[in-house]
């Protein structure tokens, strides 16, 4: 590689790195409108990760975001795919931005991570395939991961909404 490679390359980093600070800028002002709006406290914390902005709703009082979170994360999708819809507008570029409210999101990759593996040893035991439960994209995601990470294969199959993960053997 030559050295005008290399800092092409970091250029592009530091590029990406820009742009998604931009799109954590960006949503973090359309919610502090929206929790100005519903009258709610709450901090907004900003990162990126795995090439995608992160955005966390927090507060002192938990309860009080549960709101935000609805039944099994209902209305956290859906203030998400709110979320990126702005920050499209803004940048005229589709958003993965991801959003997490009361630790929601956190607590629920917990869960999911320990379901993964969980399959994948029952996979590696019996030498059967294992169909999980139909799964929202980011549940697939991050069961994926953890499949992955145990040493075996997986896919998803079926339409939306009840698409799902098949665990295979290796």
């Amino acid at each position: 590689m030559t050295e005008g490679t290399t800092s092409t390359a970091a250029a592009e980093g530091s590029d990406t790195l820009t742009r998604l600070e931009q799109e954590g800028e960006i949503a973090a002002d359309y919610l502090e409108g929206l929790l100005d709006i519903a009258d709610l406290d709450g901090d907004i914390d900003m990162d990126v990760e795995a090439d995608r902005a992160a955005v966390s709703i927090i507060s002192d009082s938990p309860r009080e975001l549960q709101k935000l979170v609805g039944r099994d994360g209902e209305v956290l999708e859906a203030l998400q795919e709110l979320t990126r819809l702005a920050v499209h507008r803004e940048t005229g570029d589709r958003s993965r931005l991801m959003l997490d409210i009361g630790g929601f999101r956190a607590k629920k990759r917990e869960i999911l991570a320990e379901l993964g593996a969980k399959a994948a040893n029952d996979v590696k035991t019996s030498g059967q395939p294992v169909k999980l439960d139909p799964m929202t994209p980011f549940e697939r995601k991050v069961v994926h991961d953890a499949i992955a990470a145990a040493g075996l294969r997986s896919e998803s199959e079926g339409e939306e909404p009840q698409r799902f993960v098949v665990v295979l053997p290796a």
